[in-house]
Order: structure tokens, then sequence, then C-alpha cells
């Protein structure tokens, strides 16, 4: 069984003007990833002047890192006015393009792709991703606006890329912009073989060539949902790539997802 990867930048994350600490797909995926216990790799990148704070953490978790410099690093900052919670970006990094980094999947056959703004992974990237594998993406990457100043979501001008992705995962806000809607003929419309739409505690919505179905979340109370979209991302690829049909997949993610939410808030 060859190797599940995850590919994406590690983000500088500053709450409530705390310290900066890590966010990114990476970081989130590698904790899912320890739990699922398939052979796994995480690619990312950041800044070298970010890496002796971000990189750590992600090693931690367990699963081998490649870790490359970037220019920049991802900046985002985000504060609270009771539950409402607003999110700036800082500082975006420049694209991922192909280059010698994808040696390093050449044991994967599938990755999941944990974009953070438009561009960021070209149609010529993802074309070279998902070469012989299946490729996952968080389509957040295809409606963050990518500059500076308040998160803002904006439509994708061209959707050929979609031809490369397997498996798409969306939250409800992003399927509005990018599908203009959440039912589930908008989300078929997108061409992807597999659009999963999560809702967070009404759960997820798999849309296939052969229907919708939804999936139940399991409750997890008081539990910090930072990152559990791309806990779920991962989890359902790698239990798609071992065989488990769409439905399956998504509860076991669920599984996974409620499972490391649970032990997050025992650390507390």
């Amino acid at each position: 069984m060859r190797d599940v990867a995850v590919v994406g930048s590690l983000t500088s994350d500053v709450v409530a003007d705390g310290a900066p600490r890590v966010g990114g797909a990476p970081f989130y995926a590698a904790a899912a990833l320890r739990l699922l216990g398939r052979p796994s790799l995480v690619v990312t990148r950041c800044a070298e002047r970010d890496r002796s704070v971000l990189l750590p953490p992600l090693v931690a978790q367990g699963p081998p890192v490649e870790w490359h410099a970037s220019e920049r690093t991802f900046r985002y900052r985000f504060s609270y006015d009771g539950g409402a919670r607003t999110m700036a970006v800082e500082e975006t990094a420049e694209p991922w393009l192909p280059g010698p980094w994808l040696d390093d999947l050449r044991r994967c056959d599938a990755v999941h792709v944990g974009a953070l703004a438009q561009g960021e992974f070209p149609d010529e990237t993802l074309a070279a991703l998902a070469r012989g594998r299946r490729l996952s993406l968080d389509g957040q990457g295809l409606v963050r606006a990518a500059g500076p100043g308040p998160l803002r979501l904006e439509q994708l001008e061209d959707r050929s890329l979609l031809r490369h992705v397997s498996i798409l995962k969306l939250a409800e806000e992003e399927a509005a912009v990018l599908a203009g809607g959440t039912d589930p003929d908008a989300l078929a419309a997108l061409g992807v073989p597999e659009v999963v739409l999560t809702r967070g505690e009404a759960g997820a919505v798999i849309v296939t060539r052969s229907g919708a179905d939804e999936v139940p979340a399991l409750s997890v109370p008081a539990a910090d949902p930072t990152g559990a979209g791309d806990a779920f991302s991962v989890a359902y690829l790698v239990s798609r790539t071992a065989g488990l049909g769409p439905v399956s997949a998504a509860r076991r993610a669920t599984a996974i997802v409620a499972e490391m939410l649970i032990r997050r808030s025992r650390r507390r």
C-alpha cells in the first residue's frame, strides 16, 4: 500500500493579539493521519524565518514531513466579538509551482491539497499532482481572495482546473460562491466525481454521480472545531483509497474528527 500525502502551506496565526502559532491544513491533517495509522507524508513550506516556530509542532504530530522554504508565509489574524469570529489576511505566500518538491510524492498514490487562496495551486501544479494519483482539493483555495485585508470570498473565473480533481471538499459558504448554492444539483454541476459538503454540526453531504447522501456529525461537547475540515478531508481520502465507498468513508472521517476533537479537549 503506497502513501497518502498532504500538500499545503503552514500558516502563522495570531488569535486575539496572542503570540503567533501554527495553523494550516498540514498541521491539522497530520493529527488525523496519526489516528488513521496509514503510511503517509506531509509536504509543506513556510518562510525560513518562521521555520523554528511553525515546523516543530507539525513534526511532533508524528507523520513524516518534507519541508521546503518559501519566500513568504501565509499570516492570519483572528478576533472575536462574542461568538462571531473575524479573520484578516496579513500576508500570502507565492504559488506552488511545479518543481523538485514533486519528487517527494513519488511513493504516493493519493494527495490532499490544502489550498488556502486563489492562485496558490495553479492549473499546471494540480495537473502534475493528479498525474497517476487520486487528488483531493480543499475548495477554500478556489474562492478565498489572495490579497491582504479582511478575508473575502470571490467567484473563480476559470473552473477548468477542476478537471484534475477527484474529490472536492467545500464548506457551505464556499459552495454558495463556487457552485451558486449548496443543493446537490448545483454541486454535481461542478463536474467533480465526488463533492464533500461539510456543514459543521449538521454533518456532511456526499455528492457523487450516483446521487447525494447525508452523513450526520457526531456530537463533541465544548470542542474547538478549528481544523476539523482539514482532518475530515484527509480521513475521507485515506478511507476511499482503502476501498471504502463514499458514504462509509465519510462516516469514518466523521469518527476520526470526533476522536481528534475529544483528544484536543482533554489536553486543555
